[in-house]
């Protein structure tokens, strides 16, 4: 990965990562700041340097619904609003997404890091 930030288009990137045959732009954080370039292969082998070796039915409802939730409302659900939408319990994110399940699914997704995450 390039470490010198670039700006493009109004955002700043820190460089790109490969992901198969796929090159997405990336930020400090390794968070995608172009959308269009995400994919499901993508979002699998996000999930493998994640250490999510395959994502699930459960992995892709809960990534649906970001997707989801980001297109009408321009954010990324915190866990608060994942656990209140009924989609899933914060029991089963956490499970699903261990060691930081909102940062993780928005990354995996191909969304920005969640607002108020550390």
């Amino acid at each position: 990965m390039t470490i010198q930030a670039q700006r493009k288009e109004g955002v700043t990137t820190y460089g790109q990562k490969q992901y198969g045959t796929a090159v997405v732009e990336v930020d400090a954080e390794g968070f995608m700041t172009d959308f269009s370039q995400w994919t499901r292969d993508v979002a699998a082998a996000i999930a493998k340097e994640e250490d999510i070796a395959e994502l699930t039915a459960a992995h892709w409802k809960v990534i649906d619904y970001i997707h989801k939730d980001f297109k009408e409302n321009g954010q990324v659900p915190s866990i608060r609003k994942l656990n209140k939408s009924g989609v899933i319990s914060t029991k089963e994110l956490y499970d699903l997404f261990p060691g930081g399940p909102a940062k993780k699914a928005a990354k995996i997704s191909g969304m920005k890091k969640p607002e108020g995450c550390v």
